[in-house]
């Protein structure tokens, strides 16, 4: 699948880079019991760790905002994904398992700080492109919500924006009958390409140690 990033985000943000993953022949079913319980003393870990600490002071919480607010984004009225787990583990309001493939991306998007997203590959259609959404940009959340992609940086293919790390759509969502995927990694715009290199690296080990068959890892600057 071809990908690129349009120009009006380099625009924004000249050093910016996105972590692809492809996965093929998984398998995607209910957390293993040895997962559920790894995720779980690390939510109740980091509700510890947020007591006595305020969210804003997370580092990927801090650049998340920014690129939020560079873009035009009100990070108050559409906060980074990331930032919402925090919140809801600050409260103790755990996140309840989900399936495998969503466990693991909330997991590393709590442990490395960013936004990411998961995505049935074959829902996709053509080319993926990064972009600055317009008037006309929408599609139907997760949280059952019609969003729009105004002003926000998103993912899109040939059918139209279908994830962003704000929030991603329903049409691209991943399931147990989801056998490719894809995975965007939102890495914090801080980061070097050495470290944007190991990061992919592991996130796409612990994947097929979980889920079976095999990876590509690209980085899109």
């Amino acid at each position: 699948m071809q990908t690129f990033v349009e120009q009006t985000v380099k625009n924004y943000i000249s050093n910016f880079k996105f972590g692809i993953i492809f996965y093929e022949d998984i398998t995607i079913s209910d957390s293993p019991q040895m997962l559920k319980g790894r995720i779980r003393l690390f939510q109740e870990s980091l509700h510890i760790d947020l007591e006595n600490k305020e969210i804003k002071d997370i580092t990927g919480v801090t650049e998340w905002r920014s690129v939020f607010k560079q873009f035009g984004t009100d990070p108050t009225r559409y906060r980074p994904s990331v930032e919402a787990l925090f919140r809801r583990l600050k409260k103790g309001q755990f996140l309840d398992p989900f399936n495998s493939a969503v466990d693991l991306n909330n997991f590393f998007s709590l442990k490395y700080e960013i936004p990411l997203g998961i995505y049935d590959l074959e829902k996709l259609q053509g080319s993926l492109s990064f972009s600055i959404g317009e008037d006309q940009s929408v599609y139907d959340g997760l949280n059952g919500r019609e969003i729009s992609m105004k002003n926000m940086l998103h993912t899109a293919d040939h059918l139209g924006p279908f994830g962003s790390p704000f929030v991603d759509s329903r049409r691209t969502a991943v399931s147990e009958t989801t056998k490719s995927a894809l995975h965007v990694v939102y890495f914090k715009p801080s980061m070097e390409i050495t470290e944007c290199k190991e990061m992919l690296e592991a996130i796409s080990k612990m994947f097929v140690q979980v889920h079976g068959g095999t990876t590509k890892t690209q980085i899109i600057n």
